[in-house]
């Protein structure tokens, strides 16, 4: 029996109109372009503003593109999985919602939750469904409306994220040395005092009080964050390259989760990358989660070319974080790209 193997074999993006420029910013909260530029790298980022529109609205944007790229036909999708951090409602689950949009009609579809390793997790789990046979094609979906969770007063937290979706087509293949190769995921559970949600959730339910003291916004300690991101993003790169006898050398393209450009940048050179192997885009989107992986692909996908080695690496919220080794499938100047 041939061995099967897991492919993306289309991407598709979508991020708001509304751009939220540093200028912007500096007029609600105490900051200045030069503040977040030397901190953070991020000049703009998108915000969803339109009442009523929340994660799902930006992942069917996101999906029907990659679907009419892609031309695949929509009752071939076995399956539909959306990670990410904002749900529309704490149930049903938005990829459900997502489904009923696009009129997928043989798709079972479901959330998954990994913070800002969303996406890297959730291609993991995809690619291990094709290749039980028992799957041929799924969607995967980054999406998330940070903009939903920041609080706008707090300028450590405000500046850092933007709204965006990316989704990419996973499809089984019998074609060698091509797709998802490995992947080394890790979660520690450390990371709870210093990035969270305090309130919302069974623990501490939504109530009066927590609307009056602010405790449904993102609350990060930034220098904790930092350093174990870095080591964390760092560490597995080189624990990835090692697993399957690779150096820098041998690798075409990192695309890190785009959280801070100091951290990629830190990333980058203690793991011996240079940076222009590095696939960045923080400075126009921001942090956008689960979705900064995806849209990361989505900009970059006319200069990967079949064959191309890729790693992608993450870290999130738990802590959650990891790395894999993805071979790239077709030629991305080959495609005609819609954005």
């Amino acid at each position: 029996m041939e061995k099967i193997n897991a492919i993306i074999t289309g991407v598709g993006g979508y991020v708001p109109d509304y751009i939220l420029n540093n200028q912007e910013l500096s007029r609600m909260v105490d900051t200045s372009d030069e503040w977040i530029m030397t901190r953070v790298g991020i000049k703009e980022r998108h915000i969803l503003t339109e009442e009523g529109l929340g994660t799902s609205y930006m992942a069917r944007k996101a999906a029907k593109q990659l679907m009419q790229k892609t031309g695949v036909d929509p009752d071939s999708i076995d399956a539909l999985i959306v990670t990410t951090t904002t749900p529309d409602y704490k149930f049903p689950s938005t990829a459900s919602i997502v489904v009923g949009k696009l009129g997928l009609k043989n798709a079972f579809a479901f959330d998954f939750e990994a913070a800002c390793c969303g996406f890297l997790y959730t291609l993991d789990v995809a690619a291990s469904m094709i290749q039980s046979g028992r799957y041929k094609k799924i969607i995967v979906i980054g999406a998330d409306k940070m903009s939903s969770l920041i609080d706008y007063t707090d300028r450590q937290t405000c500046v850092l994220f933007g709204d965006g979706a990316g989704a990419v087509l996973v499809e089984a293949t019998t074609e060698e040395n091509v797709g998802v190769q490995n992947s080394y995921l890790r979660t520690d559970g450390k990371g709870l005092p210093f990035l969270h949600l305090k309130a919302g959730g069974s623990v501490c339910p939504p109530s009066r009080f927590t609307v009056d003291h602010r405790l449904h916004y993102l609350y990060q300690e930034g220098r904790t964050v930092f350093r174990f991101a870095v080591t964390a993003m760092s560490d597995d790169v080189v624990e990835i390259l090692k697993r399957n006898e690779m150096t820098a050398d041998d690798v075409q393209w990192v695309i890190p989760h785009e959280a801070n450009m100091r951290i990629i940048e830190a990333v980058a050179k203690r793991a011996d990358f240079p940076l222009d192997k590095v696939v960045i885009n923080i400075d126009r989107y921001g942090n956008t989660s689960a979705a900064t992986i995806p849209l990361a692909l989505w900009d970059h996908e006319r200069n990967l070319k079949k064959g191309d080695n890729i790693i992608f690496t993450a870290f999130g919220a738990g802590f959650v974080h990891g790395a894999s080794f993805y071979k790239w499938a077709y030629d991305g100047a080959s495609v005609s790209v819609k954005k």
